[in-house]
């Protein structure tokens, strides 16, 4: 019985996990569930699973939450950043599975980490900003970080604990978004609600528009870099729009392991949660006699710029990485909002990037100060 702690429970990775650990009440217990501001969904959920403990974001939303439960039933609650920190240490948890979106997924990570559990990672932003700071403490304290974004997991499940001296080549894939085939001049014209249409997977807000610009790609060139420990020259992007092989490893001998199946994240999120092992589950099966083609392209940087600034942010290290994520999460409320245009998005990213100050080997604070400068400016920007 594997004891589990769900950061992110109400979003679309919580949801799927929820579902994973209801296929197998004999495998998981649910300990814990931290969410952001959706306490009518988590009110549902803490019915369901009676986890011993539970955190939200903010206050306000916590008191409609513990009024809507029964006194004798309500697990203890929380709130706000130390309330996700120490429902990722609670004692007897086994796995963390952190699926918060944006830079506060830092916090419980570490905090999991320092408790000595294991850690199902959802959240790009966490290696994006602090990657060397987790990873060299994942290791002081001989904790697994389990990858559960389709291609990272991917990737892991190719090299299956090979060495990454091994490696010639990382392939990261991408669907392209909705927009690959369309002109530089029409993706002026891209609304909001266009973006929001993912052709092959159901995903969050903000990761689906982050998968339209490939700004999502890029932050997975950078968590690739700390997972795998692997130069950015040897991480490649590859456009495979029907997301059939999730990602791929190129040896030194030239042969290639890839990983496939149907564009479903309850695949990878499964993996983590049974890793070593592999259980049937809810995941429907590949049909191969289904398959009419798969097909590659070069990413093209000229239309999806974003792409080349993650590269250029993680190549220059320090504080940029966390300075391109904050400037990025920004960028695209503001144009969920309507106040800036799709194309706009990389270039008020890049336009903050080139005010940065690059700070080497920063601590926790410098990475946080970063960001949150970061996000000031940017804001600024697009006012």
């Amino acid at each position: 019985m594997k004891k589990i702690v769900v950061l992110g429970s109400t979003g679309s990775i919580g949801r799927q996990t929820l579902e994973i650990i209801r296929c197998y009440p004999e495998r998981f217990k649910l300990l814990g569930l931290g969410a952001g501001r959706n306490w009518r969904l988590l009110a549902e959920q803490l019915k369901e699973f009676r986890p011993s403990a539970a955190a939200l974001a903010e206050e306000r939303e916590l008191l409609e939450l513990k009024d809507s439960l029964d006194p004798s039933q309500c697990p203890d609650l929380a709130w706000g950043r130390k309330g996700m920190e120490d429902l990722a240490g609670l004692p007897e948890a086994d796995l963390v599975v952190v699926a918060i979106t944006g830079a506060a997924g830092i916090y419980p990570t570490l905090a999991a980490i320092n408790a000595g559990k294991d850690v199902a990672l959802a959240n790009k932003e966490t290696l994006v900003a602090a990657g060397q700071l987790v990873m060299s403490l994942a290791r002081q304290k001989n904790i697994l970080i389990l990858p559960v974004d389709s291609e990272h997991s991917a990737v892991w499940q190719c090299l299956n604990g090979r060495k990454p001296d091994l490696i010639e080549k990382i392939i990261l894939t991408a669907s392209g978004g909705p927009f690959r085939q369309l002109t530089k001049e029409q993706l002026e014209s891209v609304t909001v609600d266009m973006a929001l249409h993912h052709p092959n997977w159901v995903m969050g807000s903000k990761i689906t528009i982050d998968s339209a610009t490939l700004m999502n790609k890029g932050l997975e060139v950078i968590e690739a870099k700390w997972l795998f420990g692997v130069n950015y020259s040897h991480i490649e992007v590859i456009v495979h729009p029907q997301s059939i092989i999730h990602s791929a490893v190129e040896f030194r001998d030239g042969s290639v392991i890839a990983q496939m199946g149907v564009p479903d994240m309850r695949l990878p999120i499964q993996y983590a949660l049974t890793y070593p092992n592999r259980l049937s589950g809810p995941v429907p099966r590949l049909k191969w006699a289904d398959l009419k083609g798969l097909t590659f392209e070069e990413p093209d940087l000229v239309k999806f710029p974003a792409l080349g600034l993650a590269y250029e942010a993680g190549k220059a290290g320090g504080t940029m990485p966390a300075v391109l994520n904050a400037a990025n999460e920004v960028a695209v409320e503001l144009f969920l909002r309507g106040k800036i245009s799709f194309t706009g998005i990389p270039v008020l990213v890049g336009g903050v990037m080139e005010q940065h100050k690059i700070i080497n080997n920063p601590g926790l604070a410098e990475i946080m100060d970063a960001d949150r400068w970061a996000r000031e400016i940017a804001l600024q920007s697009g006012v």
